[in-house]
């Protein structure tokens, strides 16, 4: 079974700048495989779920959430790394500033999972990096110009969801050598599948075409669609991209018309943008409802995004809700939507 690092030296070459990559990439599997060990020990470890700080999502910053941020930081040191932003931290930060690569990362994605043994995750996004002075500017830059991007869940065992823009591999950590190991290749995102994933308890805020599509899969065999289908929430969005990069389906986590969610609640620079990339490059895609994650150039760090991801005919629908001008919800009465039932 081949070895992360093995992967990571035969796609590399001789390229200078694939082997930054490569040795970036390499730093915060080290540092996944750490925190893995860490999240198993659970309450031995200490109370990884206490509220230490505050955060802008009134759920507080967990103990584990600043373990984690620690953690990637002290091995990105050790890489050719410029710059690296995190959810943990209000600025960028510089580490070595003439090299060719800074990090987006979301250290630990799911924090409201510690105390309940659920999904937890970690994303990350590499994009380039040119001397400067201004450790923020590399993060500026559109999903699109991103040079790897990855997605590490930990659950019942851990796995590394890779790409480096030549398709999407998934490594899964043995856990008694700390090593990643390639166990999915060049993986695609199915069509057709019958599964969908949003958080039903704010349905009453969604945007009226989302609350159109959901209606159209409830409807389910009685419907336009003529199949019933399946509901998932997992409460960590890395753990929802993993189910749909193996089983197809749509996520969605709209902005809505509760105070402060008008532009969702994920964050694009280190959450959507790596989704949306791995999508992409499984064949899948991404959406804010109406244009690509990966074209939309963040305006600040910790910038809200709506995301929509999966199969791209799911995707397409929503798209199409969006596009064909059905009104914010609560203008008219859901059932007399204008295509709300069309397939």
């Amino acid at each position: 079974m081949v070895q992360l690092s093995e992967h990571l030296e035969a796609w590399a070459g001789i390229s200078a700048g694939r082997q930054a990559v490569a040795e970036t990439v390499f730093a915060l599997s080290r540092a996944s495989a750490e925190l893995a060990a860490l999240i198993a020990q659970g309450p031995l470890a200490g109370e990884l779920g206490r509220v230490v700080g505050a955060s802008d999502d009134g759920d507080g910053q967990k103990a584990l959430d600043v373990r984690a941020n620690d953690l990637f930081l002290h091995h990105l040191r050790n890489a050719p790394v410029a710059a690296v932003a995190s959810e943990e931290m209000p600025h960028a930060i510089p580490l070595h500033g003439a090299a060719p690569i800074a990090v987006a990362m979301d250290p630990l994605d799911g924090s409201n999972n510690i105390d309940i043994d659920g999904p937890l995750g970690t994303l990350f996004a590499l994009l380039p990096s040119e001397r400067h002075d201004d450790p923020a500017l590399p993060f500026t830059a559109a999903g699109d110009r991103q040079l790897a991007a990855g997605c590490v869940l930990y659950g019942p065992h851990t796995v590394l969801m890779l790409t480096m823009g030549d398709g999407v591999q998934v490594f899964t950590l043995d856990p008694r050598t700390g090593d990643f190991h390639l166990t999915r290749a060049a993986v695609r995102v199915p069509e057709a599948k019958r599964e969908y994933a949003i958080n039903a308890s704010n349905a009453r805020h969604w945007p009226l075409p989302v609350r159109a599509f959901v209606e159209e899969c409830l409807a389910g065999s009685d419907g336009p669609r003529g199949v019933d289908y399946n509901t998932r929430w997992l409460g960590c969005v890395a753990a929802d991209a993993y189910r749909v990069l193996l089983r197809g389906g749509i996520y969605l986590y709209p902005g809505d018309a509760r105070p402060g969610y008008g532009r969702g609640r994920l964050r694009l620079v280190y959450e959507a943008n790596p989704i949306a990339f791995l999508m992409q490059q499984a064949g899948g895609t991404a959406t804010d409802g109406f244009v690509p994650i990966l074209g939309i150039a963040p305006h600040t760090l910790h910038q809200r995004v709506p995301l929509i991801f999966g199969s791209c005919d799911k995707v397409a629908r929503v798209v199409a809700l969006h596009l064909d001008g059905v009104p914010a919800a609560g203008q008219r009465p859901l059932f007399g939507a204008r295509g709300l039932f069309r397939s």
